[in-house]
Order: structure tokens, then sequence, then C-alpha cells
């Protein structure tokens, strides 16, 4: 009988949950992922909602038995070249870039990632911006694989063959190689699951809120990274301008959300990350004034309605029910935003010293030309073919989505779908 084997696109918390439920059914999973670790988007965050429980508490064993299971192996820094044959004989060309680093000898001490010339100067993906990185860097503390990356763009010697090569002289292992060339892998496997999950649609869009002109106007992950202790601040909330903590907060919601003009979707989680980001600044400095503006607050979920209420009733976060229109910097960058209140039928203009914004998701998609054409519904998320009865089938035949791939959707329903997905996927090796 021939070894059952799946493929899952994505590392994130979707795709860890599906890999882990084949795994444990004895399927052989090549988990594919883009970035040097797997994580995704969970990874990055603070809190949850509505429990305000660690992140880091529950993914981190998530990512732990992910990189650990013997039936799951990963590929990070890798990407899907081509796909090509049928529900039960799928061919797939996967490219391995070269991370300049032999993960079988590197240990993660990141001796090289101090040692490198270049530490601080480069802006840290995983940190949204807010802080710098080196060249030779890990993605956070704990990431899986634990093991450096060399950025090929930024590397002194990698791009003008000039550098000290301090980084080499700190590796004790001798695992840095400038020489590592990109590998390509073929597979076969019997099924497919994508869950490339998803990332935020660009603020710049909307240039009216000045963001990436005005400094203090940030985005919602990047409040998340400055709230978490394993941020670029070690937890304290600073503006970006000065470095001093804010007094006066505002969230705008629907930022690239329902409109027209960018993406008509509800990306669903907004509302509830912004109460809980909230309720953390405040918990943080209490005497810190916060006030969301919103169009509607869709607190649809279990504990969501209470987080709400809590937010408004404790902590007296301020909910102001209208949309800015625009927003100015004062000549000390602080930012008057003028908008509506729609309750009292006026115009309103507040000055805050810092504006985050909650900006609305949009999928990752799959590159394009890779042979696999699955169907998108409205705003590129892809489709499932009866999305009432089975959310995670597509019309080709032993492929499956799931989590913020298929649609927007928070954490416990990634995970919902990422098994149903899995599941699913088992069937079609059973069958063959």
């Amino acid at each position: 009988m021939a070894e059952k084997k799946a493929l899952v696109i994505g590392g994130g918390i979707a795709g860890m949950q599906a890999s882990l439920d084949l795994a444990d059914q004895g399927v052989k999973v090549y988990l594919v992922e883009r970035n040097p670790s797997i994580g995704g988007n969970m990874a990055k965050l603070d809190k949850t909602f509505p429990t305000l429980d660690c992140a880091a508490c529950i993914i981190t064993p998530k990512l732990v038995d992910t990189g650990g299971h013997e039936n799951i192996e990963l590929l990070t820094y890798s990407e899907v070249q081509n796909i090509s044959g049928k529900a039960g004989a799928f061919k797939v060309k996967v490219l391995k870039k070269a991370r300049y680093v032999d993960i079988d000898k590197c240990t993660g001490c990141a001796a090289c990632t101090h040692a490198c010339v270049l530490k601080n100067r480069i802006l840290d993906e995983h940190n949204e911006g807010m802080g710098k990185r080196a060249a030779a860097y890990i993605s956070f503390p704990q990431a899986v694989p634990l093991k450096a990356t060399i950025d090929p763009e930024r590397c002194l010697f990698l791009t003008k063959g000039k550098c000290t090569m301090k980084c080499v002289e700190a590796c004790g292992p001798g695992a840095i190689n400038h020489e590592q060339k990109p590998v390509e892998l073929e597979l076969e496997v019997g099924s497919i699951i994508v869950a490339t999950g998803f990332t935020l649609d660009d603020a710049a869009k909307k240039p009216e809120y000045g963001f990436g002109v005005y400094p203090n106007v940030i985005t919602s992950l990047q409040i998340e990274r400055l709230l978490s202790p394993s941020g670029p601040t070690g937890g304290d909330v600073t503006r970006p301008s000065d470095g001093e903590s804010p007094k006066n907060v505002a969230f705008l919601q629907c930022v690239c959300s329902r409109d027209s003009n960018t993406n008509v979707h509800c990306s669903r989680f907004c509302c509830m990350q912004a109460i809980k980001e909230a309720i953390l600044l405040k918990e943080h400095n209490s005497d810190v004034e916060v006030s969301i503006f919103y169009i509607d607050i869709r607190a649809f979920g279990k504990g969501y309605e209470e987080l709400y209420n809590r937010a408004r009733d404790e902590f007296g976060v301020k909910f102001v029910k209208g949309r800015i229109a625009e927003i100015h910097e004062t000549k000390g960058k602080n930012l008057i935003t003028v908008g509506e209140d729609v309750e009292s039928g006026s115009v309103i203009e507040s000055e805050f010293d810092l504006v985050v914004l909650s900006v609305g998701s949009v999928p990752n998609p799959l590159p394009e030309g890779i042979g696999l054409e699955i169907p998108v519904w409205r705003d590129n998320f892809y489709q499932a073919e009866n999305p009432y009865l089975d959310a995670v089938s597509t019309s080709v035949a032993g492929v499956f989505v799931a989590g913020c791939a298929e649609s927007p959707k928070d954490i416990p329903d990634s995970v919902t779908q990422a098994s149903a997905a899995a599941m699913q996927a088992s069937i079609i090796l059973e069958d063959r």
C-alpha cells in the first residue's frame, strides 16, 4: 500500500492545525511556508480575545508539536512552484530558498544576529516595521525551526561582496554558508490544503488618514507588537515620533473594509481586536483615554459581547458611532481627526496623540502560474464549491481551503475549518 501523503500550503494557525490533524492519522504531511518560521499572524499577537489569554502561551505548544511531529516535514522559507496531476496523484515542485545557513549545524544561538554589522539597521517584518533587525536574523524567540536566516537582499557580502564577515567569525558551529544554493524538490501527494492566510491591506489606500506620512498613525498589528513583551519596546506602548507614552488614543474601524473603493467585505475580527487592544492599553496605563470610532460593532462570537460591554463599562473606553473623514497633523505631531458622530448628528473634531487604523484583511494568493486554478470569490478569497454545506472543498478535486484564505475569520473559526479540511483531505487519501 502506498504511503498516504498530503501537502499543506501555509504555516499559520490554520496550516498547523490541518497538518497536525492529518499527521495524527498517520498521513505524511509536507508543510510549506514561505517565511523562515511557521506561526503566521498569530505569532505576532500579544493576547487573544475574548479571554485575553496570552497568545504565545497558546501558539507556542502548537509550534513545538508541529515542528516535532514525526509525520510532518517542515519546508520553511520555501514556495510552491508548480502543481500538476489530479486527486490522489498530485505532483508538486517546491523551491527551498537558500537560507545561507546550514540548519543541521545551526543551534539557534543567535550569535550571528548580534555580530552582524547591520544589526538594528533593517526594518523587522515580524515587528511590522516597528523594530529593526540584522541581515542575519531569527524571526522571533519562539520560531520553529529556531534557525538563523541571512537576508540575501540586505547582506553586504551577498549584495556587494564586501563585508567584514563578523557573522562567520561568531558562528561556533560553522553553520553560515554564503555559497548555499536554492534546492528544488519534487513531491507526490494525494491531497492539498491551501491555508495561505491573510495580510492587512495597504492603509495608504486611504491617504486621508496619513498612514506612512504621519508617524503616529499606525495599524492594529503594529500596536500588537508594541503591546507585546517580546516586541521592540518590551511591551511599553510609545509614540513612534518621540518615544513618549500616548495619553489619548483613537481606533478607526473599517479602514479598507466595507468600502466600495477598497474591499467590500467585513474582516470580522477587527472590532474585537480593537476592543482587546483598547483594554490592554488601559491595563498598561489606566490614565490613557481611548476612543473607538465605528460603523457597527460586530461582536458575533461567544464571549464577544461581554468583552465589548466590559471595555465600555469597566475600562471606560469611549465608543463613537461614526466614520472619520480625514486626519491632520499638528506641529507637535499630534493628530486632529475630523468626522461624524451619527448619534448626535454633528461633525466632530478631536485631538489624539496616537491613531490606530483597524485595517481590513486581504488573502495571500498562491503564486501565479503554478497550475492550480481555484475559483475566487469576492475580494479574491478562495471559493468553496458549496459554502453552505461544505466550506472547505473546492471545485478542484482533492484540493481544500482553510482559514483566512477562504474568508476572513478569527482564530477559533480558522482552527475549526482547518480540522474540517484535514478530515476531507484524509478521506481523499483513504479512497485511493
